[in-house]
Order: structure tokens, then C-alpha cells, then sequence
């Protein structure tokens, strides 16, 4: 009996359990840490911001200058003193007066709140140097000043343990004047590809054979979710050579994924290479990626996925993208959503099909080619993995399903 794409899943998940407790840290620059996880807590070096500054363009006051005056209008006329640029430090702000600022300059001393340069009268700046007074309305303590450290203050925690560094993180570090970060080393897998019938892209291609695809579809997969991916070269058919092959690493390897041999045919080279071996060949209730192979090789954890490249990269996602978001934190989980068919389809009784889609303006999910699992052209044209559940046979257009965007 086929195994569900949960029950699998799960397997992945316990199979890959000991990674939670990976060891290892390393030192790189911001930009060089995209991707990984932090390893320790960052405290904040200073404030953010570091100095009270305007948050308008504008003009910096006394709000005690601008006091209300029932029965007559609010506000008073000051004089306009030399303007703030932002990354100048300001001279005292003097009763009285009121000093041109510019967004994210800094408050001067006595300046309690800016004015925004539309409510001014006259409504525009006055040339430097230039003798001038400007009328403005009241105004509360506090208006359209950013405080210094509103944002963040030094000593506090900017960022946890186990933060995946994306754009937003690495820019808290960068604001910080923090260079380099402190990331846990990550998972190191061991990727070969198997089969007689492929060689290596920019080589002659013989009559019979094809380019290996899967190498590069997985390798970009795996660097791209933050793995580290040593190749092998391509395993024929020769169970002694693919044993070869994964016994000769000469680097600390955390887990193996083979590409190819996992089915039931005459020519396996996976299954035949593994016998022995804890590693279990089955058959997952999936539409493109159903034989798998999971276990240990020599104590290695190990996922045999199949060989056609859709299958392949849907094993990928489905399956060890998954685990090591439930198990190490890091990839993040595609965002899922919902969105609307935008033409029927059909899927086998008893089988969790995966499609490839587009997803399109207002929310509708258009289908890239059919259900096979050698589509290559159609899987690069899409943006989204359409899941229909393995009770589902058939969904007309305009059928609400769950789509991962890739």
C-alpha cells in the first residue's frame, strides 16, 4: 500500500531529527550570511535612532512658542533661523525661533517638535541666510519627532538565535554598524546524480543519452533554501561505482540525496547499491515523485528521490524543504495561499498530485503543461506548486486551490 505524502513527511522529518542538535559555527560578512541562521542573540551596539530627528520636512520649534490664544488664532510668527540638513549637528534652538528641517535631520537642542512645511505660512522655505519670519500653527510636544531609540535601544536584543538572515535582518545589523555575524554552519549534503543514460552538460551528447538536469535543478534548489551541496560526478548503472563514489567524500557530510535508480525497474543501481543498508524503497501517494528511497548509508542519513527532474524538485520541496523548516528552522515554508483555477483538471484516485502553475493578476492560478513528471519547459515557466489533495479526482475551472509559491 502506497504511503501518504504525510506519513512520509513525517519519516523525513524523524530520519533528519538529529540535525536539530548540528554543531558548528563560522564568521562572515553580512552579505555572505544571507540565507543562514544566526547562531547567537545580537545585542544592539547603540540606539536606532541614535538622536531624536525630524520626521517631516519642515520646521523645527519650541512647541511653548505655538501656545493656543483663545478668541484669535493659534500659533505664533517666529524668526527662521539657519536650516538643519540632515547629517548636521544643529546649533541650540533659541526661544522664539524656528529652524528649516530636513526629513531625518537632527533635533536641535530646545526643539521639541517640527511643523510640517505645509501648514506654514508662507509655505515654503526662505533662502539661507536670508532674514525671514514664518507663521505657524500650535503644536504638541512631541509632533513628527523621532525619538532616539524608538526603534530600538542599545542594549537590548535586536535579533534572536536561529534568525533566518534575510533583507530585513541583515539590514537591523547593517543599521547597527555590525560587519559580520556569527551563522551556524549549515547543512552539508552530498548530491550525485545516477544513470547511464545522462552525461554531463557541454559534453557531446551520444545517441540514447541526455543532459543531466538534475544536478543543477537540486544543487540550486538545496543553495538557494541554504544548504551546502558537494557533487559527485554522474553514477552509471554500476552499483560498485556509486558505492565508490559515495565512500570516497573526503568532507564532513551531513546527509546524502541521490537523484534516479528508486524504482522497481530491471536497472536500480540505487536499490541494488543500498542493499544492505538501513534505507527503505517506497512508494509515496504522490503525482510526479512517488518511489523514494530513506534511511542510512553507513550511518549517513540518506533520501533516494526519483529521476525524472519534476519528480525530483517536487520531492524537494514536498519532502526535505519541509523537514528541515519543522527541524532546523531554516529553509522558511514556501508562503501558501489560495487562488482560483483558471482551467479543470484531473487527478488519479488515491494520489496527492502536484501541478505546476502560474499565478496570475486577481488571484488565478493558470496550469504550466500536464502532469508529467519530465516537463522541464513547463516547471521553468511557473511560479507556483498546485496542490490538489489525494481525495480529489476532479476540479473545474474556477476551483478554489492551495498553490506554494516558488
Amino acid at each position: 500500500m502506497a504511503r501518504s505524502v504525510a506519513a512520509h513527511r513525517r519519516a523525513v522529518q524523524e530520519l533528519l531529527s538529529g540535525l536539530a542538535h548540528k554543531e558548528g559555527t563560522e564568521e562572515l560578512p553580512l552579505m555572505g550570511a544571507l540565507g543562514r541562521l544566526l547562531a547567537a542573540d545580537v545585542l544592539a551596539p547603540l540606539s536606532l535612532p541614535p538622536f531624536a530627528n525630524s520626521q517631516m520636512d519642515g520646521f523645527a520649534v519650541r512647541s511653548a512658542d505655538l501656545p493656543p490664544h483663545p478668541g484669535s488664532d493659534a500659533g505664533a510668527e517666529l524668526t527662521v533661523v539657519d536650516p538643519v540638513p540632515a547629517g548636521a549637528a544643529p546649533a541650540r534652538l533659541l526661544p522664539g525661533t524656528a529652524a528649516p528641517i530636513m526629513t531625518g535631520a537632527m533635533m536641535p537642542e530646545g526643539a521639541d517638535a517640527v511643523v510640517p512645511i505645509e501648514q506654514a505660512v508662507p509655505d515654503a522655505f526662505p533662502a539661507p541666510g536670508t532674514a525671514a519670519t514664518v507663521r505657524l500653527p500650535t503644536t504638541e510636544p512631541g509632533t513628527f519627532v523621532r525619538d532616539a531609540g524608538s526603534d530600538i535601544s542599545a542594549g537590548t536584543v535586536a535579533l534572536r538565535a536561529g534568525t533566518a538572515l534575510g533583507p530585513g535582518p541583515l539590514g537591523l545589523l547593517a543599521a547597527l554598524g555590525i560587519t559580520s555575524v556569527e551563522v551556524r554552519k549549515p547543512v552539508h549534503v552530498l548530491l550525485v546524480t545516477t544513470g547511464d543514460e545522462v552525461v554531463e552538460p557541454g559534453t557531446t551528447l551520444p545517441e540514447g543519452k541526455i543532459y543531466d538536469s538534475n544536478g543543477t535543478l537540486l544543487e540550486a534548489a538545496m543553495r538557494q533554501a541554504g544548504l551546502r551541496v558537494t557533487r559527485t560526478g554522474i553514477s552509471g548503472d554500476d552499483p560498485a561505482q556509486l558505492l565508490q563514489l559515495l565512500r570516497s567524500r573526503s568532507e564532513t557530510i551531513d546527509l546524502i540525496v541521490s537523484t534516479g535508480g528508486v524504482s522497481k525497474g530491471a536497472y536500480e543501481v540505487v536499490r541494488q547499491a543500498m542493499d544492505g543498508q538501513p534505507i527503505e524503497f517506497v512508494s509515496v501517494a504522490m503525482q510526479p515523485g512517488g518511489p523514494q528511497g530513506i534511511g542510512t548509508f553507513d550511518g549517513l542519513p540518506f533520501l533516494g528521490f526519483p529521476g525524472n527532474p519534476v519528480s525530483c524538485l517536487v520531492s524537494f520541496e514536498m519532502f526535505l524543504r519541509t523537514a528541515l523548516a519543522d527541524v532546523v528552522g531554516s529553509p522558511a515554508p514556501r508562503p501558501s495561499l489560495r487562488a482560483r483555477l483558471a482551467e479543470p483538471l484531473t487527478s488519479p484516485a488515491g494520489k496527492h498530485q502536484v501541478r505546476r502553475g502560474t499565478l496570475l493578476p486577481g488571484g488565478t492560478v493558470r496550469l504550466e503543461g500536464g502532469p508529467g513528471s519530465h516537463l522541464i519547459h513547463a516547471l521553468a515557466n511557473s511560479n507556483a506548486l498546485v496542490q490538489v489533495p489525494e481525495a480529489v479526482t476532479e476540479l473545474d475551472a474556477g476551483a478554489e486551490v492551495e498553490v506554494w509559491m516558488l
